[in-house]
């Protein structure tokens, strides 16, 4: 699909340039914009090492929650993003156990992928009922998601749908291009950079073109 250049250059003027990542507990709410840095853990982990009996073992959903009390508590971390997989429940619903354990036990917004639409919707339901509404949840969104493109240049169905829907409930998407360079793009960092910035920028295109403002982050990795 070829976007023409005043296609892109609208939805980059639609798209919102500060978003809240908004808190439980509004003192930790964090405004993404311009020049003002901030800091998050990565996820998701899927093995530990096991604080108490030293095993290296794999993930559960108890480690997950306890991973987010450990992000809560530090000060240098403004959002927390899901940072170990709960492997001890059906994967296809582990999306759901994981954000239970950790809008529990932090009070930080709660960033973090589930896979589908279906999960989504649950998500958002959950989400809104925290907040006390639909409505209360697109004023102060407590919770963020992401989708991740396929490098090179693709946009898978789950990723699309994901984009679509989280326009239209007014959940912010972190689009994170996993551009490998020499793997799935050109080995030089020029050639990456370009591929990268194409999957980000056609995200931001459906994005808009759903319900224009849709907050969407640029993401990376």
């Amino acid at each position: 699909v070829h976007f023409p250049n005043y296609v892109v250059e609208e939805a980059i003027r639609l798209a919102p340039s500060t978003i809240t990542f908004a808190a439980r507990n509004p003192e930790k709410d964090y405004v993404l914009e311009d020049n003002r840095p901030g800091f998050t853990n990565f996820g998701e982990g899927i093995m530990i090492n096991d604080l108490y009996t030293g095993e290296y073992r794999r993930s559960t959903k108890k480690d997950c929650g306890q991973a987010a009390l450990m992000a809560d508590w530090c000060s240098a971390i403004d959002a927390h993003e899901r940072a170990l997989s709960a492997q001890d429940v059906p994967a296809v619903i582990a999306p759901l156990h994981e954000v239970q354990v950790n809008i529990t036990n932090t009070s930080k917004h709660v960033i973090q992928g589930c896979g589908n639409i279906r999960n989504l919707r649950k998500i958002h339901k959950v989400m809104s009922h925290i907040c006390g509404g639909e409505d209360e949840f697109r004023k102060r969104p407590i919770y963020s998601t992401i989708t991740c493109p396929i490098s090179p240049l693709q946009l898978v169905p789950e990723s699309t749908e994901m984009i679509m829907e989280s326009a239209r409930l007014g959940i912010p998407i972190v689009i994170i291009s996993m551009a490998l360079a020499g793997g799935t793009t050109p080995v030089t960092l020029a050639g990456t950079l370009i591929t990268h910035n194409a999957e980000a920028l056609a995200s931001m295109v459906l994005s808009q073109a759903t319900v224009k403002g849709a907050p969407i982050v640029y993401g990376s990795s």
